[in-house]
């Protein structure tokens, strides 16, 4: 301790507020355990303050835009102008009434809040160094710790981050106007969600991307579909080319430039946002005093338990890494609260579903057709379009499908995709199924209500057991 410290003792202790911290400190407290949260910037972490919440919000005002303005099918004639001021004070306010929302949770489960950056200064001792001016730093002595300080945007070499030109997710976020035009470097969830909300906001959207495909790691069909309509909204994509710099362009704007097998390009844009994914940030917290040291990644290794290599410190969320997912984050902070009060709780990661917010979206959880073979599976596949349903219809969405993947000899879900509007929603009713080990013939005997898109899961569950009513078995 350093003489002049506040003294704090508590029996868990919580490093950073995010979906993950916060979940692991109110849990403690409902476990009746003495906890002490950290926080050095906003409670709620990046999900609520830069990342999940605000860019969905914009994904939100972007579809609402462009759908009012090309519904003249429908009999609807618009030409809808975006206040991007008032769009910002709008989700200023989504932000802050969640935050709050936190913090007010956190208080109501009597767990102590401390604001400032906290550092490990020994195995059961850390500091927390308040931002405040002439406020002293405080000594907290813990029996458990959890870590869950989250991640923050990996940085490229020649594309250094700077609020004028080049720009994090955060920032771009953050502009108080729609840019003429915009360059990103990537084409995975964050590159794709915020290129096709900011094409339908009027920015001229151009996506380099090193890879030979958008959204790496999905499969071909599923991709199609989201790149096409990205496409259509105006979004260019060049694949292969690897981003290397930024200069100044002949018209005063930022040059991005690439590097292909043929040799260079280079883009014009206002903007440049780098969206290459995420790394975890592990390296501001005195590890080493705590007796942990994170991987080349920076990554710290976890059990089941979320338990480290040293026994009475849990990484709950980014700093475990993948899949980074705020809502693997909470069940990873319900398993460590649970875990440090001496209940049995695991992580199984079987049926962690995982959305992107594109147009359509992407949801997915479980095993695809190809993982299922390579399991030693003999799947049996079934599919709806949304082409064929009717409340897709008459939502004037009809883009992707559903699927549903089963053992072919026990009817086991397996797992599932969709595409297409709200299909981060729809992928609740396979993460169940997934989940609670139920069969093709278990979903097949629920009514689902009519009419409605998650019909589409129940004709796919049809469809894989060739009995589709509503669409050719396959």
């Amino acid at each position: 301790m350093v003489v002049g410290d506040a003294e704090t003792e508590t029996e868990l202790l919580v490093i950073g507020g995010g979906p993950g911290g916060y979940a692991a400190a109110i849990r403690g407290a409902q476990h009746g355990l003495d906890v002490t949260l950290v926080e050095r910037d906003a409670y709620g972490g990046t999900c609520l303050n830069r990342g999940c919440i605000p860019s969905k919000a914009l994904v939100s005002v972007g579809s609402l835009a462009h759908d009012a303005g090309s519904a003249e099918e429908m009999g609807v004639h618009a030409d809808p102008a975006v206040d991007m001021a008032q769009t910002a004070d709008w989700l200023s306010g989504v932000v802050t009434r969640l935050t709050r929302g936190v913090e007010k949770l956190c208080k109501a489960n009597s767990v102590a809040l401390l604001e400032g950056t906290a550092e490990f200064v020994g195995p059961h001792e850390a500091r927390v160094r308040s931002a405040a001016e002439g406020r002293d730093a405080e000594t907290v002595t813990f029996e458990n710790a959890v870590v869950a300080t989250g991640s923050r945007p990996v940085e490229l070499p020649g594309l250094p981050f700077a609020a004028d030109r080049v720009l994090d997710s955060a920032a771009l976020l953050a502009l108080d106007s729609v840019p003429d035009s915009l360059a990103v470097v990537g084409a995975g969830y964050i590159g794709m969600e915020l290129s096709t909300a900011f094409a339908k906001l009027g920015s001229d959207v151009t996506v380099v991307e090193a890879l030979p495909e958008a959204l790496p790691g999905y499969e071909d069909d599923v991709t199609a579909v989201v790149r096409g309509h990205a496409e259509d909204v105006g979004v260019d994509f060049h694949f292969e080319e690897r981003a290397s710099g930024v200069t100044d362009g002949p018209d005063g704007r930022a040059a991005l430039k690439t590097e292909t097998e043929e040799g260079t390009a280079r883009y014009a844009a206002d903007r440049v946002l780098v969206a290459v994914g995420r790394e975890p940030v592990t390296d501001t917290m005195g590890l080493d005093a705590v007796g942990l040291a994170p991987d080349d990644d920076g990554v710290l290794a976890v059990d089941e338990e979320c338990r480290t290599d040293v026994d009475h410190v849990f990484a709950v969320g980014d700093v475990a890494g993948d899949p980074m997912l705020a809502h693997r984050a909470y069940r990873e902070g319900v398993v460590a609260a649970a875990v440090v009060a001496g209940t049995p709780e695991a992580v199984d990661d079987r049926a962690t579903p995982a959305a992107v917010f594109t147009d359509p979206e992407v949801a997915t959880v479980g095993l695809t057709a190809d993982e299922a073979r390579e399991g030693g599976y003999e799947p049996a596949v079934g599919e709806m379009p949304f082409r064929v349903s009717g409340r897709a219809l008459t939502t004037g969405h009809t883009d992707g499908f559903a699927r549903v993947v089963a053992d072919g000899e026990t009817g086991l879900v397996l797992g599932g995709q969709v595409v297409g509007r709200e299909a981060s929603e729809l992928i609740a009713e396979i993460t169940l199924a997934v989940e609670m080990s139920a069969t093709l013939e278990d979903l097949a005997a629920t009514v689902h209500t009519h009419p409605t898109l998650s019909e589409a899961v129940h004709e796919a569950v049809e469809n894989a057991r060739e009995e589709a009513i509503h669409t050719l078995n396959r």
